[in-house]
């Protein structure tokens, strides 16, 4: 099949079934990161095996899959043996050549397809989409200007004065904090453009902010859709420090505008998959609505892993379910939770000399949940693990995390 072929009446690949040639039922993912480890988690839980392909031969998604064919991205021997192997295929970033996307569409289900994974990789097409769907989904974007020329950047300069003070954001290739300036002036944009090396940029406007959400979709071929409670998000120098996932976390009526507005841009989309899409909530409710669309992952997310043990099914089980042509069911959350990401900073004393964690006096609390992601080396910023933290109500939930943040010193202790 092409890519854009109805897929509306994909047949099921149902889980421990064996084809005419006698091969299992194998579910492919691009990418060999902690998402990708989780996946092969949640399909091998089902029954499928499954297969990656990342060149890095200690890959956390690698290690743990029944095929780990490892070579570059857009290899197409490696590609041409994925897509043999496979009756379905996926991606665990966004940073994947669409090419490598498009190619494998030409013979399995890839599910999110090359064109919005396309989308997502380049900020000046997602702003573009977001405003496109705006009269559908309620919510745009904060205003922004498209900076790609030194026309373009001294028009921006003349004109558009109210876009500062602003963050200038690469194009592509930008996450957790990467790839952006923070610009007050006209002179301060144009030295950020040069230090960013003069690419393709958006410059956006600064707003308000009170609070990060993010929410969490699945839809099917079928364009059946279920979604998950919006996640309040805390950020730490860019990166994600810790998530609140339970009642009350927003105020309800954002809550239901973010999730009508996450369902939206899906359906805009065509979206096959599990896609984040992440919200900034403003003071000025009279010009945005309270509400603003950020950016869009389209893959499982950070602000996601809670779900494998707060939720009867995880964004993972959701993903596994609509690349498979499975149906998806509504997730329902059984317990308050708070998730707190582990970088490698924990495993580093105040010294900066390296120390294993606390973990003996950290798994004795109270509804902790430790996920590691099996990577051989700590580094300081790199996403090592998280923990979750469940338990009977939000107080008890919120006690015990506090405790585990102090004895990690984990950042963003006192926004839980």
């Amino acid at each position: 099949m092409s890519e854009g072929t109805d897929m509306t009446t994909m047949p099921p690949v149902f889980p421990g079934s064996v084809d005419a040639a006698g091969q299992r039922a194998t579910l492919g993912v691009l990418g060999g990161g902690q998402l990708g480890r989780m996946f092969v988690h949640a399909a091998q839980r089902l029954g499928y095996f499954t297969a990656v392909l990342e060149p890095d031969a200690q890959s956390p998604a690698g290690l743990v899959s029944h095929h780990h064919i490892q070579t570059g991205y857009d290899d197409p021997t490696g590609l041409a043996q994925l897509a043999q192997l496979c009756q379905a295929i996926t991606t665990e970033f966004e940073n994947v050549p669409a090419q490598a996307l498009q190619t494998l569409a030409q013979t399995r289900p890839v599910a999110p397809s090359a064109a919005v994974v396309a989308i997502a990789q380049n900020r000046i097409e997602e702003k573009a989409h977001f405003a496109a769907c705006a009269d559908l989904s309620g919510v745009t974007c904060a205003p922004y200007a498209v900076i790609e020329t030194p026309a373009q950047l001294q028009a921006v300069q003349n004109d558009r004065a109210d876009l500062l003070p602003g963050i200038l954001k690469t194009a592509r290739m930008g996450y957790d904090g990467k790839g952006q300036v923070r610009v007050k002036t006209a002179a301060e944009l144009a030295a950020a453009w040069a230090e960013l090396g003069s690419v393709a940029c958006v410059l956006e406007k600064m707003l308000p902010l009170t609070a990060e959400c993010s929410v969490l979709v699945a839809r099917g071929w079928d364009g059946q859709v279920v979604s998950f409670a919006p996640q309040r998000n805390v950020h730490v120098d860019g990166i994600l420090a810790v998530t609140h996932a339970y009642e009350g976390n927003m105020p309800p009526a954002l809550a239901d505008k973010a999730c009508e507005a996450a369902v939206s841009i899906a359906h805009h989309l065509g979206y096959v998959g599990v896609l984040c899409v992440e919200f900034f909530v403003v003071e000025d409710g009279s010009a945005h609505g309270g509400l603003v669309v950020n950016e869009m992952a389209p893959r499982p997310h950070n602000s996601g892993h809670y779900t494998i043990d707060a939720c009867d099914a995880s964004q993972f089980d959701l993903q596994v379910h609509a690349m498979a042509s499975l149906p998806l069911p509504q997730p329902r959350q059984h317990s308050p939770a708070i998730m707190l990401n582990l970088l490698g900073d924990v495993w580093f004393d105040a010294s900066g000399q390296l120390r294993e964690p606390d973990w003996q006096s950290v798994l004795s609390l109270p509804g902790t949940h430790l996920h590691l992601y099996g990577k051989s080396e700590a580094r300081v910023g790199r996403k090592m693990g998280h923990l979750t933290i469940t338990g009977p109500d939000v107080a008890s939930v919120k006690t015990v995390a506090r405790r585990a943040a102090s004895l990690l010193s984990l950042p963003g202790l006192e926004d839980i």
